[in-house]
């Protein structure tokens, strides 16, 4: 199968460029899989196609200030992207400039506070960063004092202005640097009316890093290759999730950070307690094993998110419900309009 069997042409003005001022708010585009029918609702109906013995899926993981900008020993500016932690003070990361960032290399924030080596220049451009500071100072408290949230470059508004509603209401663990944004449409009330019908919720955690969002460069999907992204599914969750299917419930995943944990982590057609990376490539042709539905939103053309979603459905079938958001004017991408695949 080829990348551009997955193009589309998306109107610029579609794009979303702020939060809906309520999260549910936000417009549902529905598919039944079973006779490939489509409802316009908005988000806060998404209960009503849940039933009782359920279980809803989501993803924890919170998004870091992982922009940080250093200087280099000739006072350039150098930006520091924080992709996945190695251990306490090492991280594997994007450098900008890259030409600034070659093995040695040290840079130092201009408060003083913080101090950066590169100490690896890896084959595909990750630099392995290790970072020296006050270690009486937690490293997310010092990143909330010098970073800055890594807004998608396609948001042109200010991302300091966005930085709480690019934060899902039920994130808790530390370690994305880009929001599992199918869970932005959440609202406490929701959740709660949710769990009132009868609808187990589970958490996972994998920590979205910026490879999720890596454009595809090679025409052959099977050349191209996913970064690792970490994950854990905890013993509670796993029990949850297996007792939901044994019982005949469906596993309904919010966003394909949770579809790739999930279908990542089953031995014997059971979904296991794990700690892991992951590079799991969904297209389509894959058999899901784990999850029923689906909760996502609208992706970027030739992206491995629509590519997951078109295995879970049906890549014609999918480009087309596109082309009907695309003409009811829904919006797309991060701060954009939902779809729920059942």
């Amino acid at each position: 199968m080829k990348k551009s069997d997955f193009h589309f042409i998306l109107p610029q003005e579609l794009i979303a460029q702020e939060p809906k001022k309520n999260r549910d708010e936000s417009r549902l585009l529905v598919i039944h899989r079973n006779n490939d029918s489509i409802e316009h609702k908005q988000f806060f109906h998404l209960i009503d196609y849940l039933n009782k013995g359920d279980v809803l899926v989501l993803n924890d993981s919170k998004v870091i200030p992982a922009r940080i900008f250093f200087l280099s020993d000739t006072k350039k500016s150098v930006e520091i992207l924080l992709i996945r932690q190695l251990s306490e003070d090492t991280w594997v990361t994007y450098v900008s400039p890259g030409k600034r960032a070659r093995k040695g290399q040290e840079l130092h924030h201009i408060s003083g506070k913080l101090f950066a080596k590169v100490i690896e220049v890896n084959e595909d451009g990750e630099r392995i960063v290790q970072f020296k500071w006050d270690l009486s100072i937690p490293f997310i408290l010092l990143l909330n004092a010098v970073g800055t949230t890594p807004i998608p470059p396609y948001i042109k508004t200010d991302s300091d202005r966005w930085k709480n509603e690019y934060q899902t209401v039920y994130a808790v663990h530390n370690g994305s640097v880009a929001a599992p944004t199918a869970g932005l449409h959440f609202t406490d009330t929701l959740l709660e009316s949710i769990q009132k019908k009868g609808i187990q919720i589970a958490k996972i955690t994998l920590h979205v890093g910026p490879g999720t969002f890596k454009p595809v460069k090679t025409e052959l999907l099977e050349n191209h290759k996913m970064s690792f992204e970490f994950f854990e599914i905890n013993d509670e969750s796993a029990k949850l999730i297996n007792q939901c299917k044994q019982k005949g419930g469906r596993c309904i995943a919010v966003g394909t950070t949770v579809t790739r944990a999930l279908e990542g982590s089953v031995e014997n057609g059971k979904v296991v307690s794990a700690k892991q990376n992951t590079n799991l490539f969904i297209t389509p042709g894959y058999t899901f094993k784990v999850i029923d539905g689906l909760v996502t939103n609208f992706h970027l053309p030739e992206s491995t998110l629509i590519m997951l979603v078109s295995a879970f459905y049906d890549r014609e079938k999918l480009l087309a419900s596109y082309q009907i958001a695309i003409q009811e004017k829904y919006k797309f991408y991060s701060f954009g309009d939902a779809m729920l695949l059942i």
